[in-house]
């Protein structure tokens, strides 16, 4: 059942996964968050966690930067530890005057300047890159509840993380996208590939209008609004 990059056994990953993409990020969830804890993987030390939360057994893992670090932990979690709702919860930087630093994103579809669906083989299109509608649905409800701020919107997930000149991302602004990332089409592509289920959520860390910028350890730590809204949308 292990992977070149997933110590777990069979049965030791639940059926939703929380990604951060930071493996310290996953084990503050674990920390924090659920009880009846237990390590599934250190392999690179990208650290697995599988516990409860309000009695929904869930399991938390870091996914790495960039869309083929996730596409490779996604892959192996729903094709070979046959998990169902795949669920980032990451950052992302606002190209949209209105969002602010903490506030969180909903992302329903996923634009990209990454070849990764060309994999695929599609004859002449490009494959749009959705989030599954009952986890998406479950996020939203979960927002309203706690009275968070939060944006349902459109996310850009680029290959680079410097070297995006504002004449780049402003265009895509333009075209109503709400922030900058580096992940969500992975995870929504090979959902689709799988038949399965994702969503990604972040919280906005920096903003590529005012530069205002969090430090890396609230990005560890203060991004709790979303880490409940994702624990909401546990697939039972």
């Amino acid at each position: 059942m292990s992977t070149p990059h997933n110590e777990a056994k069979a049965g030791e990953i639940a059926k939703t996964v929380l990604m951060p993409g930071d493996p310290l990020r996953a084990k503050f969830i674990a920390d924090n968050f659920l009880t009846d804890v237990k390590q599934f993987n250190s392999v690179r030390n990208m650290l697995g966690f599988t516990g409860y939360y309000n009695g929904k057994r869930v399991s938390v893992m870091g996914s790495g930067m960039g869309i083929p670090s996730i596409g490779i932990y996604s892959y192996e979690l729903y094709h070979h530890y046959d998990v169902d709702r795949i669920i980032r919860v990451g950052t992302a930087g606002a190209i949209q005057p209105d969002l602010n630093l903490f506030d969180i994103v909903i992302a329903n579809g996923a634009s990209t300047n990454s070849n990764w669906a060309s994999q695929y083989n599609l004859p002449k299109g490009t494959l749009s890159a959705t989030a599954s509608f009952d986890a998406l649905e479950a996020a939203v409800n979960s927002a309203r509840k706690h009275q968070f701020k939060y944006r349902v919107g459109q996310v850009f997930s680029s290959d680079n993380f410097y070297n995006d000149p504002e004449s780049v991302w402003s265009r895509w602004a333009k075209m109503g996208i709400t922030c900058c990332e580096m992940e969500a089409y992975g995870l929504y592509c090979t959902a689709l590939e799988a038949h399965k289920e994702a969503l990604a959520i972040v919280t906005i860390s920096d903003s590529m209008i005012t530069h205002q910028e969090t430090t890396s350890e609230e990005r560890v730590k203060s991004f709790t609004n979303m880490m409940k809204v994702a624990l909401d949308c546990i697939k039972e």
